[in-house]
């Protein structure tokens, strides 16, 4: 079985993919603000930690990491003449460089590995226009690039890949899914006519880091109920 580390492992997608690995019988180290959610789960082992911060308290993982998801994120919609300058700064810090710090703190462990996997969180709002996303699209475009280019140096040691999900209900989006309106009128923008679950993409970001995906890097996957390209 493998060392899986799980940044923002125990809400949202984070926890259903913790819930997915540990039902695999891999071992999770997660790191996230709290941990209530991850109580009575095999082979978990949380540390708490809050990456926004400037100089972030890393647990010191001593065992080879077999692959990292970096799932922490931000939705700032607001039109463009509302967002202010900070709005921009969070959500590059949260999104971009947040995993920046991650992977730099625990690259020699998943150097270690044959197959080493890095999965990130980019959106389908990286690739589609839409209003009142100038923020978040600007953040998670970095998120791809940087995807990218790291895919790149580290191929064929490391895979570096990323998802792109579409609107999915977590406690991120309770305030863009908190009625029956809200989540009809969603899910009608999507061909596959319902927004998504955290398992929806959970299930991707497991199979990216599994052997299973050993000859894929550098790619971004929409998981996002067609609307990227339907």
């Amino acid at each position: 079985m493998s060392h899986y580390l799980i940044v923002g492992g125990s809400s949202g997608i984070g926890l259903a993919l913790t819930e997915i690995l540990s039902q695999q019988g891999h071992s999770i180290t997660a790191i996230s603000r709290t941990s209530n959610a991850l109580d009575g789960l095999a082979n978990v082992t949380h540390y708490p930690c809050d990456i926004s911060t400037n100089n972030p308290e890393f647990a010191k993982v001593k065992s080879h990491i077999d692959g990292l998801a970096y799932l922490p994120g931000t939705i700032t919609l607001k039109p463009f003449s509302q967002l202010k300058i900070e709005d921009y700064q969070n959500d590059f810090n949260v999104n971009v460089l947040g995993a920046v710090k991650v992977i730099k703190q625990y690259l020699p462990q998943l150097l270690e590995t044959e197959n080493g996997s890095i999965v990130l969180m980019s959106s389908v709002a990286a690739g589609k226009g839409f209003p009142m996303h100038c923020s978040i699209s600007a953040a998670k475009n970095a998120v791809t690039g940087f995807m990218r280019g790291l895919a790149s140096e580290y191929a064929p040691k490391l895979r570096v890949n990323a998802v792109a999900p579409s609107l999915t209900e977590t406690p991120l989006t309770s305030s863009l899914l908190d009625s029956e309106a809200k989540k009809e009128g969603s899910a009608k923008k999507h061909p596959m006519k319902r927004v998504g679950n955290p398992n929806d993409i959970a299930e991707m970001i497991a199979f990216l880091l599994s052997s299973k995906s050993r000859w894929m890097t550098g790619q971004l996957i929409g998981v996002d109920g067609g609307i990227s390209t339907l």
